[in-house]
Order: structure tokens, then sequence, then C-alpha cells
């Protein structure tokens, strides 16, 4: 694996510098001068398109094995599984990353986990967000039609725009204000229609008030925890694959705790796997390694143009709502993916460079330097 070395910049965002030279600045969403074709482009397009295929995928796999007749899984051991998954995962990449060398790998985790035990307890606050998120997520779409879901979901571009301002000092351009805008109305004009109509296939037992109440929690609790996750990947020398490990060290612990709470009752009686079927498994294992790409898009890109690619996908998963639950596209869905195109490329369009000194060494006392992943 490369070695990529993140500088902060005076903006509020980090270059990412890899062996062949590329340097990503998540402040403005620009790439230096002399690496446009570099790999860091390359693997920040790559990790966007997949998190479109993975997005719509999961939204709409979960819908689909919420809606099946029979018996139903518990979420919370969903939850719970995809948590224990992203941890082996992570647990194994840091094995390799050490070459194999057990002593050297046993003797790191202890430093980072319990030496630097401070380091370690700040991830509790995002994996206790990301927790009660994964679970709501669960009871919005078991609740909601996908429409109804997917355009109010939409809420969480706007929180996380906010909470990059607020937390990571981040500054908008009017141009980009407009577009996050004209997104989310191109979003809202294609799912409004869709949900003035009815769903062919319903699951048992929807309340409309219940999942409405957990998709607006899961937005504002996405806009916080994304941003806080960012600022310490970027802030901090620690690899992206230790901080997945200390976030499904918690991530397992919270679920577990949320699942006893909830379900503890029926789970003793049914069974953890309960309702289990290759369907579900799969959607697990989406959501899972889904969560870790997340990880790698982040350091990539910051999570305003994440969002742009979550909404992406809901044009793609409409499209697939088709031919599964029966929806229905006209002229306003087309009015609609136009405006979510045009608000991507507005978004995309590179800022002017602000006027500054050619030599500001006092830039770098606002962050200090550090390596993401050596």
């Amino acid at each position: 694996m490369a070695a990529v070395t993140a500088v902060a910049t005076a903006g509020g965002g980090s270059t990412i510098t890899s062996a062949g030279g590329s340097k990503w600045n998540s402040a403005n969403g620009e790439l230096g001068a002399k690496t446009d074709n570099g790999s860091g482009k390359k693997l920040k397009y790559i990790s966007l398109a997949v998190l479109v295929i993975q997005n719509a995928s999961l939204i709409l796999s979960i819908r689909y094995v919420r809606t099946l007749p029979g018996d139903k899984f518990f979420a919370t051991t969903a939850v719970v599984m995809a948590e224990v998954l992203k941890l082996i995962t992570c647990l194994i990449l840091v094995l390799l990353h050490h070459r194999g060398k057990l002593k050297q790998y046993i003797l790191f985790l202890y430093d980072a986990l319990i030496t630097q035990y401070i380091d370690t307890l700040k991830l509790a606050v995002p994996s206790l967000i990301y927790t009660l998120q994964n679970n709501l997520q669960y009871v919005a779409i078991s609740n909601l039609p996908a429409a109804t879901f997917q355009v109010t979901y939409q809420l969480k571009i706007l929180t996380t725009a906010i909470f990059s301002v607020l937390m990571l000092k981040k500054s908008l351009s009017h141009l980009q204000w407009i577009s996050l805008v004209i997104l989310f109305t191109g979003v809202a004009v294609v799912q409004v229609e869709q949900e003035g109509g009815k769903e062919s296939v319903r699951s048992e037992n929807q309340s409309y008030f219940v999942g409405l109440v957990a998709v607006i929690i899961s937005c504002l609790s996405s806009g916080f925890a994304g941003v806080y996750f960012e600022k310490i990947l970027k802030g901090s020398s620690a690899s992206v694959w230790l901080r997945n490990v200390q976030l499904g060290i918690f991530g397992t612990i919270l679920g577990l705790l949320g699942m006893w709470t909830t379900d503890g009752v029926r789970i003793a009686t049914q069974g953890f796997f309960f309702g289990y079927t290759p369907f579900v498994w799969c959607v697990i294992f989406n959501q899972a390694f889904g969560g870790l790409l997340v990880a790698v898009v982040v350091k990539y890109a910051d999570n305003i143009l994440k969002g742009f690619a979550t909404s992406i996908s809901i044009i793609v998963s409409t499209v697939m709502s088709v031919y599964l639950f029966g929806f229905h596209i006209d002229i306003l869905f087309t009015v609609g993916a136009g405006l979510v195109i045009g608000a991507v490329y507005m978004y995309s369009l590179p800022r002017a460079p602000a006027a500054s000194p050619r030599h500001a060494p006092e830039a770098d006392v606002f962050l200090p330097k550090s390596v993401m992943v050596k």
C-alpha cells in the first residue's frame, strides 16, 4: 500500500499526498495541478462510484427483505452482525499491514487501544450515533414506502453541510449553497411524485409516524457523526483501519446492548438468527462492507460530496423500484433527475483561488501534519 500523508491546510481541509505525489485538498474539492490524473483522483472517483451502487442496493435490499412474507428477522441482530464483520475485516487488514507478524500486531493493538485509551474513547461518540442510525434505518425503511424514506432522508445532505461549516470550519461558496438547494429540490421533485402513489408491496403493521420520526433522527445523526468522524480521520496519525477497529469494538458492544434492550426476550426464545435467509445475509454483508467503503471515501472526499453520490443512488434505486415496488416514472422524474445532475456538476466546479501571500509558513499553526496510512 502506498504511503499517504495528510497535511492540514489553513482553510480547514487537508491535503492527502500519496507516494506518487498526488494531492487532494478536502477544503475546496480540488486536486493539485501536479496530479490531475494521479492515483488519488482515480481512487476518489472510483470510491464514489462504488458508493452510489452500494447505497442504492442497500435501501432496496432492506426494503425487499422487510416486506417479504414469512418470519421476520430481528433488525437489531443484523446491525450487530454487520459490526462484527466490519471489526473482523479491519483486524485482518491491520494484521496484513504488519505483514503477519503476530507479536508486533498484538503490541500495536495494545498500544493503540489500551495505552492510548483517551484516543480510543473519542470513537465512542460516533460509534454510538452510527449504531443508533443503523437501527433507525431499519425502523424507517420497514415503516415507510421506499419513495417517502428516500426523499426525507436527503435532509442529511443539508445537516452534513451545516456541521461541516461549524465543526470543520469549511467555507462553502454561494454556488455550492445554491447547488445544495437545487439538489434537494431535484430529489424532492423525483420522489414527491412517487410519494403520492402506493406501493404494490407493503410490509405488515406499518406506522407512518414511527418511520418519519426514525428517518428525521437518522438524518441529524448522520450529519453529525459523519463530520465528526472526518475530523478525527484528518486530524490524527491513526490509519482508517485502526479507526474502524475502534468503531467496531464500540459498535458491537453498543449494538448488543440495544439488541438485548429491544428484542432480548424474543431472541432468547426464538434464537439470534431467527428469520435469517441467504438474502438477509447479503443485506448484512452489504451494510458491513459499505460502512468500510464510507471510511475510505471520507479520506478522499468530504462528506458533502459523499452526500451527492448518495443522492445519485436515489435515482438509480427509483428506476429499480419500478420493477420491485410498482413505481411509475413520468416527466417529473425526468426534470428532477436533470436538476440532480446539474447540482452535482455545479458543486464540482473548482472554486476561484483566494488571494494570499506566496509564502505563509505561519499557516501550519492551525493543524499539525499527520500521516494517515503508512
